[in-house]
Order: C-alpha cells, then sequence, then structure tokens
C-alpha cells in the first residue's frame, strides 16, 4: 500500500511538472466559428473599423483613398467625402475611431491632420496631427497624435515618438494621453529595436529612423474607460492600468519562441504588405524651414536589406486591441503558416481563452457583440468578416 502511495505522488508530480512546461502552442484553442457576413467586395488596407449605431461600418482605405460607409448584411458601401484638400476631402485616409456623441475621428494622413464627422458623418472640424518642433532648441518637443486608441471620453492614445533631429534613440516610450487637460503620460513601453541615419547639412537635413522588424516591443491598447493595458513582450505577461494609476500585475505566460528563417521573413514582409506597408513618418529640413509628411505604404526592402533577431519575441508588437467586455486581446508569434492565434486576457491579466483564426487573418475591432476581422486572398486584398463576439 506504502509503495502504491509512493508511486501515486510520483506520477502526480511528474504530471504537474509536465503541465508547467507545456509549449504556448498546446494550449487549449477555440475559434470564432462561422462568420456572420462577409463583405463581398475587396479593400486596399484596413487598420481598423468603427461600426455606427444602424449597424454599419465605417472603413478607411488608405490604398484606395477612400472612407466607406459599409453595410455588411446588404453587401453595399458608400463613399464618404472625397479626396482632396478642402474641409470635406482627404487625401489618405487611414483609421477611424469613435468619438462621444456619435461622432467620428478620421485619420488623415495625407493631408497631416485629424478630421472629426458628426454622427451624420458631416466634416465639422480638423486639427494637425503633428505639432511641436524636433530639432535643437525648439520651442515644445515633438507631438504626432496618431492614435493608437481613443476612449469612451473622446482622449486620444498614442505613443510618445521618441525622435529627435539629434542624439540616440531611446529604448523606451511613454503612452501619452491627450485630453482637453492636455497631454500626459499613463504608461511606458519598451520599443523595437532601430537603425538611424542621417544626411545633409545644418539648413538641410534629412533623418530616417527604421524599426529592426520582430526584435521585442511591448504592445498595448485601451478600455472604454481609460484603463490601459500592457503586454511586456520579455516574459510575455500583461499589467493593467486603472484610471486611477493603480496597476494590476498578470502572470507571466508559457514561452515558445520561435526561430526566425526564410520562412518567417518572408511571412513578415508579406503580412505588412496586406496590411498597407509601414506608416512613413518624415522630417525635413530645408532653408529653416521644417516639413513633416506621412505615409501608409512605407517599407518594401528586400529580406536582405533588414537586420533580423534570432528569434520571433512572443508577440506582435503595437496595438492591442479591446472588447467591449474590455478584455485584450494579444495576438501571439507562431510557426510560419501557423494559423493567426489571440490569447485574450481580463481585467486581472488572467489568460481566459486562445483563439485562432485561419492563417494570416487578424482582428481589427469591435462592435457592441461583434468581431470584425480582416481576410486575403491571393492577390493580398482585403476583405472584411464579421463574427460573433464570444461571451
Amino acid at each position: 500500500m506504502a509503495q502504491s502511495q509512493s508511486t501515486l505522488r510520483t506520477l502526480v508530480a511528474l504530471l504537474t511538472v509536465a503541465a508547467a512546461v507545456v509549449p504556448a502552442h498546446a494550449r487549449a484553442q477555440a475559434t470564432l466559428g462561422s462568420p456572420t457576413a462577409v463583405f463581398p467586395e475587396d479593400f486596399g488596407a484596413i487598420q481598423t473599423v468603427r461600426e455606427l449605431p444602424d449597424g454599419r461600418v465605417l472603413v478607411a482605405d488608405p490604398l484606395s483613398n477612400a472612407l466607406f460607409a459599409v453595410d455588411m448584411d446588404a453587401g453595399t458601401r458608400t463613399v464618404i467625402g472625397r479626396e482632396g484638400e478642402g474641409p470635406e476631402e482627404y487625401m489618405q485616409p487611414d483609421a477611424v475611431w469613435a468619438l462621444p456623441g456619435g461622432a467620428t475621428l478620421l485619420v488623415d494622413l495625407g493631408n497631416g491632420r485629424l478630421t472629426t464627422l458628426n454622427a451624420d458623418l458631416d466634416f465639422v472640424d480638423t486639427r494637425p496631427i503633428a505639432s511641436g518642433d524636433p530639432r535643437p532648441g525648439g520651442d515644445a518637443p515633438l507631438l504626432i497624435a496618431i492614435p493608437a486608441a481613443v476612449d469612451a471620453a473622446g482622449n486620444i492614445y498614442t505613443r510618445a515618438v521618441g525622435m529627435g533631429m539629434r542624439g540616440a534613440i531611446p529604448d523606451s516610450a511613454g503612452v501619452l494621453r491627450l485630453s482637453q487637460q492636455g497631454v500626459d503620460t499613463v504608461a511606458m513601453v519598451k520599443r523595437q529595436e532601430t537603425t538611424r541615419s542621417e544626411s545633409g547639412g545644418a539648413n538641410d537635413r534629412s533623418v530616417s529612423i527604421s524599426s529592426i522588424p520582430l526584435s521585442p516591443e511591448d504592445s498595448w491598447g485601451v478600455a472604454a474607460d481609460g484603463s490601459v493595458v500592457l503586454v511586456r513582450s520579455l516574459d510575455y505577461h500583461v499589467d493593467w492600468v486603472g484610471t486611477d494609476g493603480r496597476m494590476v500585475r498578470g502572470a507571466p505566460q508559457p514561452l515558445d519562441l520561435v526561430e526566425i528563417g526564410t520562412p518567417e521573413k518572408e511571412e513578415f514582409l508579406a503580412a505588412q504588405g496586406r496590411s498597407g506597408g509601414d506608416l512613413g513618418i518624415s522630417v525635413s529640413i530645408s532653408n529653416g524651414e521644417m516639413q513633416m509628411g506621412f505615409e501608409r505604404g512605407a517599407g518594401g526592402r528586400e529580406i536582405d536589406q533588414y537586420e533580423w533577431p534570432d528569434r520571433k519575441p512572443p508577440i506582435y508588437g503595437g496595438r492591442v486591441v479591446v472588447d467591449p467586455l474590455s478584455r485584450a486581446w494579444v495576438q501571439r508569434h507562431v510557426d510560419a503558416g501557423d494559423p493567426s492565434t489571440y490569447d485574450v486576457f481580463d481585467r486581472t491579466g488572467s489568460l481566459v481563452r486562445t483563439i485562432t483564426l485561419d492563417h494570416g487573418k487578424r482582428v481589427v475591432g469591435f462592435g457592441g457583440d461583434s468581431v470584425y476581422v480582416v481576410a486575403y486572398d491571393e492577390f493580398d486584398l482585403n476583405y472584411l468578416e464579421r463574427y460573433a463576439l464570444p461571451s
């Protein structure tokens, strides 16, 4: 009997150790099931969606240079506004965000401005994306207000640029909240590693800063109430910063780092192209005049023109999408060709489920009870799908 109990204790111990080292990809996974709607026409690129109260969806397509109001159920879409530089026009509409009172914030890269549309989709206000001066001795630090999130109160959240005309590039950056009261830093996140080059002289200088692809970078997002989720890329855990500034730290997740070979590099570059390419920000000074430009579709270099790390980090850097139930959907890096994988975390930083999508698909936003996903065809054109939001 004693020997039997000893054997049982040994078996339990072995099973416990085995459970602790189960690879991340072996965890229980679920899918979203079948889509509730698939829009039949393609888009050039989709960064975000904004579901309207009547069920239509606003989509800004920077490659097609159009802002669409999309009826997913009817399979129809209408162009809102037109191309140009006037008050009801845009040059490269890149993203849309919900504002209070049924209004919408449109990111217009080509004109370098943020445009507000009212609930009737009329263009009512614009303001510059960028302010400040990156030059030594400038009156104010450079602020580029391209939103990564907007909360229910209409506050904009963006990451500090950390870019100047001189000096080293910092390895971390602040998450900034832009409100009517001003600008404040709500958290700090790790930046991707970068390369920097300069050309020209004092009165004709150009600075180019490029990220090293697949180097570790914290990702982050914002819930409707203004709480900020931070996903740490080195040990893969989730921090939530509440509106009172208090932080809740989740437990580290199992790491399953993928070695980077040619398939991983090719897949990364293909994904960049499908999503519209990098966001390019240019700063140039000629004869004392500073000019800034913004463009979706930057990049496009060949594999051997990049620096690459040896392994992928556990997570994708950049923006985390947060659903109406305040759950953070974190996209995890997987082997080339594997299904797209999202870990879903609650407000305690605990992993509540893992959801897989067909290879290459990505989550771009939520409605009241819906998940919006972008799929691709063999020509890398974007197609919008809608699924039921898991409870």
